[in-house]
């Protein structure tokens, strides 16, 4: 993609995206579009770092796993210097095999329940134009690492106070701006959360009726089975089919082919990266 139609694209999303003109809302857990979009079933995991070249390349010649959850954008992502991650490396990732799962962690819930966010919550005063203005971020760091439209973005918010209803209204906005404006620029909205907390909350809204909500869920429940069909957050007909990740074990080490990484583990049925 070239510099001016990169720039033609996140200009005309962002206007769309601000005045509401031209787009049609995005109903929850509406179908996942087809063209120019890959799924992925099977394990994976996510670490903070994306794991230099030769460590990807053990993984893959000496485990199960086959997709990696990659930390590609935020103001809240813990590993903000991703030695590794560069447009060659998504090419040389996805060329031997392995699937992307691309995670933004952006501006989370005014009432997140883990101190280390605290810095990063959402403006009450502005949600909607924050979720706008970093959807338009995640889309040009999407773009910037080769990650074409028709690539799931997902949006990682931690566990927030889904009973504090102020709170709740604030972050919904944001999620659904952030959605919306993902959306109109062609890649695919996710959002990862607790399933007790911004999974329920989602599950709620849906059948409310709400628009705009992400067209996936990656869901935390750790400690359990893994499954994708039976989280009790969410009723057996919500986000499916190739819509849900479950991450069910987290912090845990382990060791392939010599190379050892501290990874959550996750089982996939969704939208993964498109590269070219």
């Amino acid at each position: 993609m070239t510099e001016t139609s990169a720039f033609i694209r996140y200009f005309l999303a962002g206007a769309l995206a601000l005045t509401g003109l031209l787009l049609p809302a995005v109903p929850a857990d509406a179908a996942i579009p087809s063209d120019a979009q890959r799924n992925f079933s099977g394990q994976a995991f996510d670490t903070c770092q994306a794991p230099d070249l030769a460590t990807m390349d053990a993984w893959i010649a000496h485990s199960d796993y086959r997709a990696a959850g990659i930390y590609f954008g935020g103001r809240a992502r813990a590993c903000k210097s991703q030695t590794h991650l560069t447009p060659d490396w998504v090419r040389q990732t996805t060329k031997a095999g392995w699937s992307l799962l691309p995670i933004y962690v952006g501006s989370q819930s005014p009432c997140v329940t883990g101190s280390n966010k605290n810095p990063y919550r959402i403006d009450t005063k502005q949600p909607t134009s924050q979720g706008t203005s970093e959807a338009a971020d995640a889309v040009q760091q999407a773009d910037a690492l080769g990650l074409d439209p028709g690539s799931a973005l997902y949006l990682d918010m931690e566990a927030y106070d889904i009973g504090d209803a102020s709170c709740a209204t604030a972050t919904l906005k944001y999620i659904q701006a952030w959605d919306k404006g993902v959306a109109a620029a062609g890649y695919v909205s996710g959002f990862y959360s607790s399933a007790d907390s911004g999974i329920k909350h989602m599950a709620k809204s849906r059948l409310a009726g709400v628009s705009d909500l992400p067209q996936v869920l990656w869901y935390a429940r750790w400690g359990v089975t893994p499954t994708l069909t039976d989280e009790p957050s969410l009723g057996s007909d919500a986000w499916t089919p190739h819509a849900r990740i479950h991450q069910y074990h987290g912090a845990v080490s382990e060791s392939h082919g010599g190379k050892k990484l501290s990874i959550d583990r996750d089982l996939v049925d969704a939208p993964v990266a498109v590269v070219g």
